[in-house]
């Protein structure tokens, strides 16, 4: 079982990278960290990453796909052309695709939450662009909906991978 986890080449939230990957580690499943450049990536608050590109990346390689936040999340992935398709791609097989703070937004982007409960990071833009993707917004720190996971931001990473690995794992799926 592998996950193609994707952050932004800069900015993205530490923390809600290194808790889904601890978890991954526990869990005994396997990951590729992807982003829009290859090479090192910085986080917020220091934490480094280094990533493959999303030209790289064979989405049928993988069991799920996990976005992670941050302020660079609607700088370099809101709008990427090769990681929207990707959201559509795994929501149409029914593997599980998570979002995190900032990056849900690119779940609404993609088309997959219209009439989906989900999660956010608190901003009028956040707000704003999931209402136009059609997601039902519920105010709870992680939100799953068909195989969906989104979570409103680093408080809430250990629960939102628990939540993603159980989604995984589902053998009624």
């Amino acid at each position: 079982m592998k996950v193609l986890i994707v952050i932004a080449p800069e900015k993205f939230r530490d923390e809600e990278l290194a808790e889904p990957l601890a978890a991954f580690k526990n869990a005994g499943i396997g990951y590729d960290i992807a982003s829009t450049r290859r090479g090192t990536c910085t986080g917020m608050m220091g934490a480094k990453a280094t990533a493959i590109s999303l030209d790289e990346v064979e989405p049928k390689a993988y069991d799920g796909l996990m976005i992670i936040g941050g302020a660079g999340a609607q700088v370099h992935l809101w709008d990427d052309e090769l990681l929207l398709p990707m959201v559509r791609f795994f929501h149409e097989k029914m593997q599980p695709v998570g979002a995190i703070c900032l990056a849900p937004v690119v779940l609404a982007r993609a088309g997959i939450l219209k009439g989906k409960k989900a999660t956010y990071s608190q901003s009028q833009i956040s707000f704003r662009e999931m209402k136009t993707g059609g997601a039902v917004l519920v105010d709870q720190p992680v939100v799953s909906d068909t195989r969906i996971v989104t979570a409103n931001g680093p408080a809430a990473s250990k629960a939102f991978a628990d939540t993603f690995i159980k989604m995984l794992t589902a053998v009624e799926w």
